[in-house]
């Protein structure tokens, strides 16, 4: 019953699969355990060869032009005036504490500007290097894409910096436009400093003129006065507004044109009118976006059936909540990491043969297929095989910049890495994590995406057998990185200038970059002797494989199927394949 249900009410799932990819997280500065605001980010994306990016701090001539090239195909879109001064950045941080992320939810496929020039992934690398702070990058990225055009589908962006967290919503406003009705659409909401919040690929922002929020211009968004005056204009709302909001003046002007909303302006919500959440944008995305709630909540089963997309008619969730116990970063990298485990939505061990022999809580690619004319779908978890890379940015307004922003990366699905510090001041980058060498079709013994790769995919079919040992290894180095950071924040706050703690967290980021491909590369040899041919070679406690007294190997284990997976095969073949006489 519980199929022929998904079956009916799975009515877009086979367009819309291919282009639901990335999830962020949000953390305010009041609920992590240490004052650090955080964005974390699994970029999703089959195939792409992503390095860890960075674009140096530079002066540029008057006059002088940028040229933009679209993220994800590499396509020349056009050229924009390059800024006065550029700032440092590494990964999707900057050297001023700012982190930008990002999910797409494509919405109304009209809306796309196929004559705009700059794309979201540009749009996030331009804006990260002219801020200062998460407003100067939410004015910078609205500024531009009402400039030159922005070119992409919708998309919900993470802004932040040391200080305070926002959630952006755009999209463009179609080819065909006139200077009165803009070229994007767009509304920003600032996440209260003691809640979590989270996108999935699924817009997000519903209702934000009924009083909940306090509404400011982007003029006044830099003038304390003018927002100290919103704020008591706010207090004679019933909603009791507890954050601020921006939006573009044609925001609910050009649903109207368009014929995709009617009503009172305070009725009226981004999403309906832009990006409705269907089946796949609640079961696809937005069930992501329960699962970390779930985590930090203490009952949130009153949502289940919206994620579970199964029902028309059923409560949405919050943008964001307060959670039931401060964050650190290790709830965070638990968080990156999560395939649903014991809720509703499972994909590990009590989870169905779609796992295959050994368990696997991933699922193959596309998510959407068909078995006799039927629909059907997979889960789609937090962590999937398709992270291109996955980050944990760490801002901290206690510190000095240079020290206070630290970006957690790794080079592959989160749950198959370790998150490796990499400070957003660093002038260069390991040479694992260059792109040096290597693409998405030519593999590098010196690349941590392909050595990272080669690991997982080698885990992946045999998870049950193999994952142990690699979760071994990581959480092993993510133990030791996080038991050096204070150490070494403490080494680079003594030195006396800017110059030498840049070079000194420099050297030290490079350095671990270089030692966990090292120890990347020690595991999938391991890997391959210890699993080879589907039988386990003997180790003792240090990983040490074990002899015989000749000096060969010892005798092999074969631990055959899993008795889960053997219960399901004799289900499926009856008799077929037992032993007569037994």
């Amino acid at each position: 019953m519980f199929m022929r249900k998904i079956v009916l009410v799975l009515l877009s799932v086979l367009s819309l699969s291919s282009a639901f990819a990335c999830t962020n997280f949000i953390v305010g500065k009041k609920t992590s355990t240490d004052g650090s605001v955080f964005v974390t980010y699994n970029a999703d994306s089959y195939g792409a060869f992503m390095p860890l990016y960075h674009y140096p701090a530079a002066k540029h001539q008057a006059g002088e032009m940028r040229q933009v090239y679209e993220w994800d195909t590499n396509k020349y879109l056009g050229e924009i005036a390059e800024a006065a001064e550029t700032y440092n950045v590494i990964g999707n941080s900057n050297e001023w504490q700012v982190t930008i992320g990002e999910t797409t939810f494509g919405g109304r496929e009209e809306m796309a500007d196929s004559t705009g020039i700059i794309d979201y992934g540009s749009l996030i690398y331009i804006a990260l290097q002219r801020s200062k702070t998460a407003r100067e990058a939410l004015q910078v990225m609205t500024s531009l894409v009402e400039q030159y055009g922005y070119c992409s589908e919708g998309e919900t962006f993470s802004v932040a910096d040391k200080d305070e967290a926002w959630m952006l919503e755009m999209m463009g406003c179609g080819p065909d436009r006139s200077k009165e009705q803009g070229r994007t659409v767009w509304v920003a909401v600032r996440i209260p400093d003691d809640a979590i919040a989270a996108h999935a690929n699924q817009s997000r922002i519903t209702k934000f003129l009924d009083g909940r929020y306090v509404q400011v211009k982007m003029k006044d968004l830099f003038n304390p006065k003018a927002i100290a005056k919103a704020l008591r204009k706010s207090q004679t709302s019933k909603l009791k507004p507890q954050t601020l909001m921006l939006c573009s003046d044609n925001v609910v002007s050009y649903a109207r044109k368009m014929g995709w909303f009617e009503g009172k302006d305070a009725e009226f919500s981004y999403n309906a009118a832009y990006a409705v959440p269907d089946f796949s944008g609640r079961r696809y995305c937005e069930a992501r976006v329960w699962s970390f709630f779930n985590r930090f909540a203490d009952d949130f089963s009153e949502y289940v059936p919206y994620a579970a997309g199964l029902e028309q008619n059923t409560k949405e969730m919050p943008l964001w909540i307060i959670p039931n116990k401060k964050l650190g970063l290790q709830d965070l990298r638990d968080a990156m990491r999560d395939h649903y485990e014991g809720t509703p939505f499972a994909l590990d061990q009590t989870g169905d043969i779609g796992g295959g022999i050994f368990q696997m809580p991933y699922r193959p690619s596309p998510l959407s297929f068909k078995v006799d004319g039927k629909d059907m779908f997979n889960e789609r978890p937090i962590s999937t095989q398709q992270t291109a890379w996955s980050f944990i940015s760490q801002m901290r307004s206690s510190l000095p910049r240079e020290v206070g922003a630290c970006f957690w990366f790794g080079n592959d699905d989160g749950n198959m890495v370790a998150y490796t510090p990499m400070y957003s001041c660093i002038t260069r980058r390991p040479k694992c994590f260059s792109g040096e060498g290597a693409d998405d079709v030519t593999f590098s013994i010196d690349n941590a995406y392909w050595v990272c790769n080669w690991v997982s995919n080698m885990v992946y079919p045999r998870y049950s057998m193999m994952f142990p040992s690699l979760k071994e290894v990581r959480d092993s180095l993510d133990a030791s990185y996080s038991a050096l950071q204070p150490e070494i924040e403490a080494k680079a706050l003594a030195l006396p200038t800017a110059e030498e703690r840049i070079a000194y967290l420099t050297d030290y980021s490079c350095q671990k970059g270089d030692e966990m491909i090292a120890r990347w590369k020690l595991l999938a040899y391991f890997l391959i002797v210890k699993y080879n041919d589907m039988v386990v070679k003997p180790t003792d406690e240090q990983g040490r494989f074990l002899r015989n007294k000749y000096g060969g190997g010892a005798r092999v284990v074969r631990p055959g199927f899993p008795e889960a997976y053997a219960r399901e095969l004799q289900k499926e073949t009856g008799t077929r394949y037992f032993v007569p006489g037994k």
